[in-house]
């Protein structure tokens, strides 16, 4: 029994590499499938404002909205911000809204963070990370630009300027 012991042994550690390196390749080479993509249905949420108030995407539905994942610690999120509320400011009227979505962090963090930067577009809270996973998100700032059908115009991963801002948000009003 002894002189078997040793190929049984090296068959069960390469079976445990294999199935090891498996897993590890399926991780660090997963596609975005999770992610809703370009030209598909956004997927709908309810969250909730800071002021307790309930946002569903689809209530949304038949306007332009800029769908943005943020938090206070991403340094570009943060530039991000201001950008979005002279966005919000100019097209509101242009059937056109902002939500922004934060990940996580605790209310008196961003209230704070809200007040200090005067922000009046809707600030929703994803609190336990659900609405993230369900966007599939793997950096911050994202955004997603759906239009008034309901379905993605265009993704943006990391911080945009005020003129990508802008001219994304132009093309989503004409869509």
């Amino acid at each position: 029994m002894g002189k078997n012991r040793k190929p049984i042994q090296i068959v069960i550690l390469l079976g445990v590499l294999l199935l090891g390196g498996y897993a590890i390749g399926k991780t660090l080479f997963a596609s975005d499938d999770g992610r809703p993509a370009v030209g598909e249905a956004a997927p709908n949420f309810t969250l909730l404002d800071l002021n307790g108030q309930s946002h569903q995407l689809e209530d949304y539905k038949g306007k332009a909205v800029v769908v943005n994942f943020w938090g206070t610690f991403c340094p570009p999120c943060v530039k991000e911000m201001p950008e979005f509320q002279r966005m919000y400011d100019k097209y509101k009227d242009k059937s056109f809204d902002v939500l922004a979505i934060n990940l996580s962090e605790d209310d008196l963090t961003v209230s704070n963070f809200v007040g200090q930067l005067g922000l009046n577009y809707p600030i929703l809270r994803d609190a336990n990370r659900v609405i993230e996973r369900k966007y599939g998100l793997s950096q911050y700032p994202t955004t997603f630009f759906v239009k008034p059908d309901g379905t993605i115009m265009d993704i943006f991963v990391g911080g945009m300027s005020e003129q990508d801002i802008d001219s994304r948000v132009e093309q989503l009003l004409q869509s």
